[in-house]
């Protein structure tokens, strides 16, 4: 005989499980859904159960029960698993499956300190009652399981001590849009809210982790991406370290430029003393980005910057590796080397790298960004200069030591600096781009502080966002879409509070943006195209053709109602420069594709009104965003049909779009041959994008002899991607762990003066 077990109910009250319960509530979850079988959820459940088990433990294991059942063949038990999972959170949130009345919530949480107060200052009553006509919560029932445990763990309101639950998905949606158009004219701006809201909880539009999570709260700092530059001094670097943990605490990830940091052993006060060199001030800026957590909903994190010729170079390159002791290792931050075409043509040539520090060679640390005329005339001025400290080491080393570094850790990043300038959105005379950002999409000009109140210095803010590729059905779809995107970002620089003083006036007078896309992968497939055979040349161009065009329509048109951002004049815009004047002209033997927009009607009205931001686009990982709107990460290729995620709380799965219908027609990443392709997709993107792309470079040591991946073939990417205008390159992904890279680069060097397509830079 089955034994009878018992449950305890929220209120403390015991009584008999019901199955039939159980059974009818899967039924729910499963309505319109295929190929799910309840009995099998049953099975694996029951087994679970124990004599009295709180509902909520009751709960949890149909949920678990179903997300284990998920692949690519019954994709929909993620949407079963979601749907489980949303009737529990709003259990959790509201004590009933039906949430209240949107302005009855909003009231509460205000008076609970959960949402922001102007919330109610700014609209009326009958403005939420409106809202409420086209707030839809059936959406809820659209995310995949893996979208609900990020919205439960980063973006939803709750106590994160307490683990109490305040809001579900759409109260999220709603009240973002609510926030982000509360200063438009009443008589327009519920329309704008309805369209923002339809756009982003439909998932056309993807917003990023410190909007979603924080934007309806009292804490106002939505920019995802930070970049602070160091001085050489340490009232700079105290200013620096300060910024960090400011900006680390509020959500934002962190790039750093410690690039001017003198070496050790120079000299201090006239030789007083002498300098203790980066390292020591490399690890109390990973101690001030490690200090905070970004508000509970991640863990901070930030690239350092320096550059390849600096003299300390040989043991800046080795911090993060797992050899060498706790005092010569800085494992916790990413470090990001900055290279230019004059060590380039070094490497190439077989000749030799001088290394300076910076203290020592007056003009060339600013002229490496700003003028690569005068940073070659000066370098190889010092290099004759005998009275200057340097020292001299082959290019080829240097490099094979970059790259064995860079292949083992994964996280050595590379900026090629001029054509960060050259190809940019600023003018290098006035505003030159030193550094990138966590993620290595972000290019924007930069000072460094010299205290924390310095008027001089520029912190730089860039806020995010993309489209989802996926729901595009027509680059028209661009236009409605920017248009919304750029007003939503555009108000948010006014709506968000600074903590220093240098981010604001950065943040204000730039205005800059960096809109990019997710869902790149399932685009290509649904297209019929793949990444690496050269099908995809001619979407991929005319798809960011599309894009950078109406966004810099958006923001022009934004200009003409509000005027441009202040410091336009310093942008290459203001001359009329677009990104398709400076983009590397190599790219044009990759494709050669006719512009398909009328250019030069916009750039005569850019000339003549400006633009609303200093800066558009940047393509960003959108490792989390992707998953709440069920779409493949960013540009990247997925690994399989189904990718395997981990958190605290298990394995989450999750399946590409349509991975029944098209899973013929994706590529995946450990099939692509190599990674030319992939680049050369890059190098066409790069064309009209204004700042940069996280790009990143795969291999496999399965494909090669002795499964080691030979070192030339590292070097051949890493040049192809500089001659065709790649500003960034982010990780460097092993398959099946790390490897280390040892073969010797100088074959490929060998025959340099034969190798236009790695070698004509």
């Amino acid at each position: 005989m089955k034994e009878i077990l018992t449950v305890i109910k929220k209120n403390g009250k015991k009584e008999n499980i019901s199955f039939e319960k159980i059974r009818k509530i899967i039924k729910i979850a499963a309505k319109g859904l295929e190929k799910i079988s309840i009995k099998k959820i049953e099975t694996q459940s029951y087994t679970q159960f124990y004599n009295c088990i709180k509902t909520n433990k009751i709960h949890k294991i149909i949920i678990k029960s179903s997300a284990n059942l998920i692949s690519s063949e019954n994709p929909d038990y993620q949407y079963l698993a979601a749907r489980l999972l949303i009737f529990y959170l709003r259990k959790k949130a509201y004590g009933t499956f039906h949430p209240p009345k949107l302005y009855r919530h909003v009231k509460n949480m205000v008076k609970n300190g959960k949402y922001d107060k102007h919330l109610l200052e700014d609209f009326t009553k009958k403005e939420f009652e409106e809202m409420e006509k086209f707030l839809d919560h059936t959406r809820d029932m659209q995310f995949s399981y893996a979208a609900v445990k990020q919205m439960e763990k980063k973006y939803l309101v709750q106590n994160r001590v307490t683990e109490e639950l305040y809001e579900s998905p759409q109260f999220l949606y709603i009240l973002v849009s609510a926030c982000l158009f509360s200063k438009y004219d009443t008589k327009i701006r519920l329309e704008y809210i309805k369209k923002f809201y339809d756009a982003i909880s439909t998932f056309r539009i993807s917003l990023p982790t410190p909007i979603m999570s924080g934007v309806r709260t009292p804490t106002r700092q939505f920019s995802s991406c930070i970049l602070i530059e160091c001085g050489d001094s340490l009232n700079s670097i105290s200013a620096t370290s300060h910024a960090i943990i400011k900006y680390v605490s509020q959500r934002a990830g962190i790039g750093i430029n410690a690039g001017r940091i003198r070496a050790i052993g120079s000299e201090i006060r006239k030789g007083e003393a002498f300098h203790t060199g980066c390292i020591p001030f490399f690890k109390y800026f990973q101690s001030s980005v490690k200090s905070c957590s970004q508000g509970g909903v991640r863990g901070g994190a930030a690239t350092l910057f320096y550059p390849i010729w600096h003299l300390e170079v040989e043991n800046l390159l080795v911090l993060k590796n797992n050899r060498g002791i706790e005092e010569n290792r800085v494992r916790h931050i990413d470090y990001g080397v900055q290279i230019n075409k004059l060590m380039y043509k070094r490497l190439i040539n077989g000749k030799k790298i001088t290394l300076f520090s910076p203290s020592d060679v007056p003009g060339l640390y600013e002229s490496f960004f700003s003028d690569q005329k005068k940073f070659n005339r000066l370098y190889k001025k010092y290099e004759r200069n005998k009275e200057i400290r340097k020292k001299q080491i082959s290019a080829i080393d240097l490099f094979s030591l970059m790259m064995q570094e860079r292949a083992s850790t994964g996280r050595i990043y590379i900026q090629n600096v001029d054509h960060c300038n050259t190809h940019s959105a600023f003018n290098p005379k006035f505003a030159p781009i030193k550094q990138s950002n966590l993620c290595l999409e972000i290019t924007l000009p930069t000072k460094p502080l010299e205290d924390i109140y310095d008027e001089n210095g520029e912190i730089a803010l860039c806020t995010l966002g993309a489209f989802n590729l996926g729901k595009i059905n027509s680059l028209e779809d661009f236009k409605e879409l920017s248009n919304l995107l750029v007003r939503a970002l555009d108000t948010l620089l006014d709506y968000q509070e600074y903590p220093i003083l240098a981010a604001r006036k950065s943040a204000i007078n730039r205005r800059t943006l960096g809109i990019g896309v997710t869902n790149f992968a399932y685009y290509l497939a649904k297209n019929g195209v793949k990444y690496s055979d050269g099908s995809a040349y001619c979407l991929t161009h005319k798809t960011f053709e599309a894009m950078q065009y109406y966004l810099l329509k958006a923001s022009c048109n934004l200009a003409k109602e509000y005027g441009n951002c202040n410091l336009f004049e310093e942008t290459t815009y203001a001359k009329g420069i677009l990104p398709i004047d400076s983009y590397k002209r190599e790219v044009d033997s990759i494709i050669n594709e006719p512009l398909q927009y009328n250019w030069e009607k916009l750039r005569k009205e850019i000339k003549k009104y400006g633009l609303r931001n200093s800066t558009v686009s940047a393509l960003m990982p959108s490792e989390t965003s992707s998953q709440i709107s069920n779409a493949t990460n960013g540009i990247e290729p997925p690994r399989g049909l189904v990718s395997i995620k981990a958190s605290k709380d298990g394995i989450l799965r999750q399946v590409v779009p349509e991975s029944k219908k098209l899973k013929d027609s994706y590529e995946f990443l450990w099939n692509m041959p190599n990674n030319l392709g992939y680049i050369y997709l890059v190098s066409i993107m790069q064309k009209f994008i204004d700042q940069s792309i996280s790009a990143n470079t795969n291999y496999d040591p399965n494909k090669y002899p002795n499964k080691k991946v030979p070192m030339k073939e590292m070097i051949r990417d890493l040049l192809v991607a500089y001659k065709f205008g790649i500003k960034t390159l982010y990780y460097h992904n092993t398959r099946d762990g790390m490897n280390d890279a040892q073969n010797d680069i100088e074959n490929i060097l060998k025959k340099s003066n034969n190798c236009d397509e790695v070698c004509t830079i």
